[in-house]
């Protein structure tokens, strides 16, 4: 059954069917609604079609969109504008509910979204010691090594990082007690709500929520004085010069991105020169849900 918090954010008639289903909450990743279109689960890897009357599909209605809208919000859009301007809103429990429609733009930029017809609840996942398998892959010497995790869209990188961060700030046999900066641009790190994160991230860790990333790590290097920092989905030129900086500061480097292979992350022109100039020492690649395919060091051998 669907944690209560969850299903108080549904619309009802949705709410009331889930709660008759055989549903295992640590394998549901994703409920998508979409106007006029079938109710959809992503779980534990596939994607399901809740039957509804005479075995066909539940069609959502708009007005079942506007209703979960309504609940997400507290009935108040304006106050969460600076939020749906980046197309998601963080609810309690750290679970993000992402949303399409019509963008509202103002001076070239999105200002806010309205008309919603999708929604997307992206279910946050805690695997208490689900780094453990790989702590001594990305250590040396009671330290953490420069890591990139690699994986495919829905394959638990940042579930697998969530866990390292935990673990580092934490201390365990792999590596001393340190203090993480965490910069989450799209609140799925820490999952913060009103700026608390719901994650377990350890006793050592600051984050810095809804910041974008090669802005927000400037910013912990020059306040929050870092041991570790960990970002979420790299991809940008910008990104690749924030790390390099925090690299000489000194920090080490905690990143995901996105991709299948060692070979398909060098033919990335922003990857190919970190990986050429040896920036980060180890490289895990992922594949389904967190299962650990290969582990390459600096110098791209397997381990």
């Amino acid at each position: 059954m669907l944690e209560n918090r969850m299903i108080s954010l549904l619309p009802r008639n949705i709410r009331r069917m889930l709660e008759k289903e055989i549903i295992d909450v640590r394998e549901l990743q994703e409920i998508r609604l979409r106007a006029g279109k079938p109710l959809m689960f992503i779980y534990n890897g596939e994607e399901i079609i809740p039957k509804a009357e005479k075995g066909k599909g539940y069609i959502v209605a708009k007005e079942e969109i506007d209703e979960m809208v309504e609940y997400v919000s507290n009935y108040s859009l304006y106050a969460f504008a600076e939020e749906m301007k980046q197309g998601f809103i963080t609810v309690g429990g750290g679970h993000r509910v992402g949303m399409a429609g019509q963008a509202i733009i103002e001076n070239g930029k999105v200002r806010n979204l309205r008309y919603v017809t999708s929604l997307n609840i992206r279910m946050s996942h805690e695997i208490t010691g689900c780094g453990d398998k790989i702590f001594p892959y990305i250590t040396k010497c009671q330290r953490p090594l420069h890591t990139l995790l690699v994986s495919p869209p829905g394959c638990g990188k940042t579930t697998l990082l969530r866990d390292i961060v935990r673990q580092i700030s934490d201390g365990n046999v792999f590596t001393r007690p340190m203090t993480v900066g965490v910069v989450d641009e799209r609140s799925e790190i820490a999952g913060c709500y009103h700026g608390i994160p719901q994650n377990n991230l350890g006793i050592r860790t600051d984050v810095m929520d809804a910041c974008p990333k090669a802005e927000g790590m400037l910013m912990m290097i020059r306040s929050m004085r870092p041991q570790v920092l960990a970002v979420d989905e790299i991809g940008e030129a910008e990104d690749v010069q924030a790390i390099s900086y925090a690299m000489h500061c000194g920090c080490k480097m905690l990143a995901t991105a996105h991709g299948e292979s060692m070979e398909e992350l060098e033919k990335k022109p922003v990857f190919s020169r970190m990986i050429e100039e040896k920036r980060f020492e180890r490289y895990v690649i992922l594949k389904k849900r967190g299962e650990i395919e290969a582990v390459f060091d600096g110098d791209r051998r397997r381990m």
